[in-house]
């Protein structure tokens, strides 16, 4: 299969399409959170992009547009953003804060204990495939 661009529809319905395939069965995330993220430098369009990670059905969601009532939002440049929620970079991570390219407004402690929860099996398969379709 051809990468397909982080956050692009294709992208978006191949990890709907993915995350059906192997997560069989549902996992109750440890922390709810509803995240709007707001992506600058994007390659899909005016240069920024709406994107959320919602945790509150249950499920771990990630998907485009923006979640009505969020705990907070995140403003980040699109290759960050790729490489923190793609590749797991927590150093990505950590030193885009430092530097003051990510922004945070709303409940910071949320993204912290988000970024504490433990993967099962099946999250961890499935980001993997991620990865390997991700441009």
């Amino acid at each position: 299969m051809d990468k397909l661009l982080f956050l692009s529809d294709e992208w978006t319905a191949e990890v709907k399409r993915l995350h059906a395939e192997v997560v069989t069965q549902a996992t109750v995330p440890a922390q709810s959170v509803r995240m709007n993220l707001v992506l600058t430098e994007s390659p899909l369009g005016a240069g920024t992009l709406e994107a959320h990670v919602d945790t509150s059905s249950g499920e771990v969601v990630v998907d485009t547009g923006h979640v009505e009532s969020p705990d907070l939002t995140v403003t980040v440049d699109y290759e960050t953003a790729k490489a923190i929620l793609v590749d797991g970079d927590a150093q990505a991570a950590m030193q885009a804060f430092m530097s003051g390219r990510i922004k945070i407004d709303g409940d910071m402690t949320l993204l912290l204990a988000l970024q504490n929860t433990p993967v099962d099996p099946a999250h961890q398969e499935l980001a993997a495939r991620v990865r390997e379709i991700t441009e």
